[in-house]
């Protein structure tokens, strides 16, 4: 079993092109032992955003802060806040973007260990 606290979670700057203002924690992860998938933490600071990328696997995401808009596959941006879920289907491009101009907009994120 591991409890660990995201304040003891190292944050490291997301640094992949078309990544601004973007950081990372990993507070469970495959040298933790899991068996199936890693959690991930995002925080874009004010006006920052993730690369509009897709993978081949599934992701998952849950807002634990802030509010932002995630950009789906057919370019719409959709809103998400404090409370909402996501679920991004393989192959589907998207992009976390955080339109506050004064707050941090986090978020966890699922996915398959191998892929961490």
């Amino acid at each position: 079993m591991k409890i660990v606290n995201i304040k003891d979670v190292e944050s490291r700057a997301v640094d992949i092109s078309g990544a601004y203002k973007a950081n990372k924690q990993i507070p469970i992860s495959a040298e933790d032992g899991t068996p199936a998938y890693s959690m991930r933490v995002f925080t874009l600071e004010p006006n920052g955003y993730t690369p509009y990328h897709s993978h081949n696997y599934e992701q998952l995401n849950y807002v634990i802060e802030g509010y932002g808009i995630i950009v789906d596959k057919d370019g719409n941006e959709r809103p998400l806040k404090e409370g909402d879920f996501a679920l991004v289907m393989p192959n589907e491009y998207h992009q976390y973007k955080n339109i506050s101009d004064n707050t941090n907009f986090v978020f966890i994120c699922v996915v398959p260990k191998q892929y961490e």
